[in-house]
Order: C-alpha cells, then structure tokens, then sequence
C-alpha cells in the first residue's frame, strides 16, 4: 500500500496525537510533551504546516512547520518539528517524504528558510547545515541546523513558537 502525503484536515488531531505519542514514547532525546507541542502550537495558530502521510485509513506520519523568531530581525523563518512516524513504519522513507514536501512548500510560500534541532547526519541530506552565528541556547551547538530558502543567512538567537515552552 502507498503512503499518501497530505495537509491536516478537520478530524486528524486525535490520529496526530496518537501517533507523535506512539513515535516518541521511550526514546532518549524525548521528554514525553511533543504530543502537548503540536496541539498547543495548532491552539495557538502556531502550526504554519501540518502534514501527514496516509497509508489506508491510517496516519503514519506527521511533520510540523512553525514560525521561529531571530535576534537579528530575519523575517519568514520557520522551525521544523516535531517529525513523527509510527514506530512499525519507521526507516521506510515516510519522514523524508514529509520533511522533503514541507521544505517545497516553504519554497512555495516564499520562506526565507528553516532551522531544525536534530541529528546533523539525518537532516544535512535535505540541505540543513551548522551555523555558528545561529544560536539555540541549550543542546549541543551542531544539532541546530539552518536551511537558506531565500535571502541570506540570519545571525542570533532564535526563539521557537511559545508551545515549545
């Protein structure tokens, strides 16, 4: 069966939760509120795009995209995550597909780029690369990563939708 990448529509919350509950339960770099995040960030008018990936009637996967803020004032920047796939489906490509939709879809907004906090070696191949003058106070430096759209690259502190707490 193929897997059908689409926008969120009225009625997926519950399937949406379910599945970032299930994708991030037990794992080391979780602390259990990604569930709690994209509700607040849909609550709050937050989640600029919400993808899923169908297979059947099922959700299997989710991708969030919200606004981020930086220091130096660069506007239309967006944060990637959470990125959930259920845990079955998991190393089978769903996650790239909805990260690789979400970054043609920023294009098509005219986004001038992304940031994502993640491993560098799974996010480099879709272009997200180290910046030392972009900063997320807290995890280890290279784990934070930048995306240029368009435009240049921004410099400072950048600041994540308030779901992120």
């Amino acid at each position: 069966m193929s897997v059908t990448i689409r926008p969120e529509r009225a009625g997926d919350q519950s399937a949406i939760r379910n599945l970032v509950s299930a994708a991030f339960a037990g794992t080391p770099h979780s602390d259990g509120s990604e569930p709690d995040i994209v509700d607040a960030l849909r609550a709050d008018g937050d989640l600029a795009i919400s993808l899923v990936a169908q297979e059947g009637l099922d959700i299997v996967g989710h991708a969030a995209f919200s606004p981020v803020s930086i220091a130096d004032g660069s506007a239309g920047w967006y944060g990637l995550g959470p990125v959930a796939v259920a845990p079955e489906r998991q190393r089978r490509g769903i996650g790239a597909a909805l990260i690789e939709r979400g970054i043609a879809m920023l294009h098509e907004r005219g986004a001038a780029g992304c940031v994502v906090l993640g491993d560098p070696a799974y996010y480099n191949r879709f272009g997200f690369a180290h910046d030392p003058a972009l900063a997320y106070p807290g995890p280890p430096p290279e784990y934070f990563q930048r995306l240029v759209i368009g435009g240049g690259a921004p410099r400072g502190i950048v600041t994540y939708a308030p779901a992120f707490g």
